[in-house]
């Protein structure tokens, strides 16, 4: 199984997108600041993840959510979530 998730910075609230097969293990190394992508910007809070049975699928689905259209469904998917935040 592999998984695509996002995360979001709490210290300047964007987004990062990425994906893994041991999810609870990947967002534990972005916490502990030993990704060098996220690491100025722990900590980090897993917002949303789906599951994929196939690598090739993980891909496609991280890099369509890496664009502008891939965004914004983000932000309408969570919506409600992230007013409530503000």
């Amino acid at each position: 199984m592999y998984y695509v998730y996002v995360l979001q910075s709490e210290v300047d609230g964007r987004f990062y997108v990425g994906y893994t097969r041991d999810l609870r293990e990947r967002v534990r190394l972005h916490n502990a600041g030993r990704v060098a992508s996220t690491r100025e910007r722990c900590p980090l809070e897993l917002l949303y993840y789906e599951a994929c049975l196939v690598r090739g699928d993980a891909l496609r689905r991280e890099r369509y959510l890496k664009t502008t259209y891939g965004k914004r469904y983000l932000r309408n998917r969570l919506r409600e979530y992230l007013n409530g935040k503000c």
